[in-house]
């Protein structure tokens, strides 16, 4: 069961007991990701999940690390378009040690030249890696680029390089007074506690920590597409790559439960329909998997194949969009509603197995939806999906009109 607290100073705390085992999870969630960036200072997000593990007023740089390496935990930590966390597994009898080290950089974090300048050429070289050498983040890059015009959604998490290395420290120490503020961070224990011991650390912690005053978010509403983007680029991959992009509702909206079972059902797996037929039966691709993106606002329904060898990206979307075209004819039933449930169910049930990922589920769902317990409705809301359903969200969001297409053709050697 979830127990929801709140400090005086707008601190959220969400705890779930689970005494099966002597472990827990510690969550920190802050509202905060790169769709709460600007032109010219995108990254800045990203690149404060790196700031945060550096030096504090009361820790040496490398000492959170390793005091958590000592007491037998695991740290980690992520960005994406709306929201960034932190997080500790450790045993249960260290959790005073987390409650004390996430305060800590919670307000005390040293921000200073030197490690400004290196962390921005860590994450530059992470940029070279992940998106200007690596075919899938190019074409990620590109696929939100083209598909955005107004929504911060366009710009990457990871931030355009100029921006990357043109950030100052005023512009760290400003997003950090802002954002990195009680009233603005949900933390998350689940695992083998005492409930009211806990609360008494964290208030203890964090309860002196002054809330800051967040800034209102301004309202964006995506113009409506009405015809086709498409991007083509060259690189060195061994054969073609196609991603299409059709605009899809947010994580809230009805539609989006019925968008997950829908890709399932079509491209899930060796027994989904155009999986079958593009990938075994006619052979013209090597891999085909789709999703709808799970974000607060608005995104991308996104289908992303792969060709054999000798196939162009053009005759795999001419292959792709005649399959599409058939479910006007040829609806989805409800073997292939059932089948594509089942595996959306079971994946969805193996992340909430352990402590770390029912955290993760809560503080997600307590990010983007404003529920905590959110996960549980979207369970029933993917059970609750009909054939019906799945066929008039395929007919409104399948939309050739409404949709940015990459295509990648291999480079020719030289």
């Amino acid at each position: 069961m979830l127990e929801r607290y709140e400090l005086a100073n707008g601190l959220r705390i969400i705890v779930m007991e689970d005494h099966s085992a002597p472990v827990v999870a510690y969550h920190t969630w802050f509202r905060v990701g790169s769709r709460h960036e600007v032109e010219g200072k995108t990254g800045l997000a990203h690149l404060f999940e790196h700031l945060m593990f550096n030096e504090t007023v009361n820790l040496k740089s490398g000492e959170f690390d390793r005091k958590l390496e000592l007491a037998g935990a695991h740290a980690n930590a992520a960005t994406w378009n709306d929201w960034t966390y932190y997080h500790e597994d450790l045993p249960a009898s260290q959790l005073g040690l987390v409650v004390a080290l996430e305060s800590e950089r919670m307000h005390n974090l040293v921000l200073r030249a030197p490690q400004l300048r290196s962390e921005k050429e860590v994450v530059a070289n992470e940029r070279r890696f992940r998106v200007d050498d690596d075919v899938d983040g190019t074409i990620n890059e590109l696929l939100y680029r083209h598909a955005f015009d107004v929504h911060p959604y366009h710009h990457p998490t990871i931030g355009w390089m100029d921006d990357i290395l043109g950030f100052t420290l005023e512009d760290c120490r400003l997003f950090y007074r802002t954002y990195y503020s009680p009233n603005n961070a949900t933390i998350i224990i689940v695992g083998d506690i005492d409930t009211k011991r806990v609360l008494r650390q964290i208030d203890r912690a964090y309860g002196a920590l002054r809330p800051a005053q967040i800034p209102a978010e301004r309202a964006v509403a995506e113009p409506t597409m009405t015809t086709e983007r498409r991007v083509r680029l060259s690189r060195a991959t061994p054969t073609a790559r196609l991603t299409i992009g059709y605009r899809a509702p947010a994580l809230a909206d009805p539609d989006h439960a019925a968008l997950s079972i829908l890709a399932d059902a079509l491209f899930g797996g060796r027994s989904a329909r155009f999986y079958r037929r593009l990938v075994n039966d006619r052979e013209l691709a090597t891999d085909l998997s789709a999703s709808p993106a799970m974000f607060r606002d608005p995104g991308l329904f996104e289908l992303d194949a792969t060709a054999r060898e000798g196939v162009t990206g053009d005759a795999l979307l001419e292959a792709i969009d005649g399959c599409l075209s058939e479910l006007a004819r040829v609806p989805i039933t409800d073997e292939e509603r059932t089948r594509a449930l089942a595996r959306v169910e079971l994946g969805f049930l193996q992340g909430m197995e352990t402590v770390g990922g029912r955290a993760e589920q809560i503080g997600f769902y307590d990010t983007v939806m404003g529920d905590p317990a959110g996960s549980l409705a979207r369970l029933d809301a993917l059970r609750a999906v009909t054939v019906e359903r799945l066929n008039v969200a395929a007919a409104r969001w399948v939309d050739p009109r409404q949709r940015t297409v990459v295509i990648v053709d291999p480079a020719a050697e030289r």
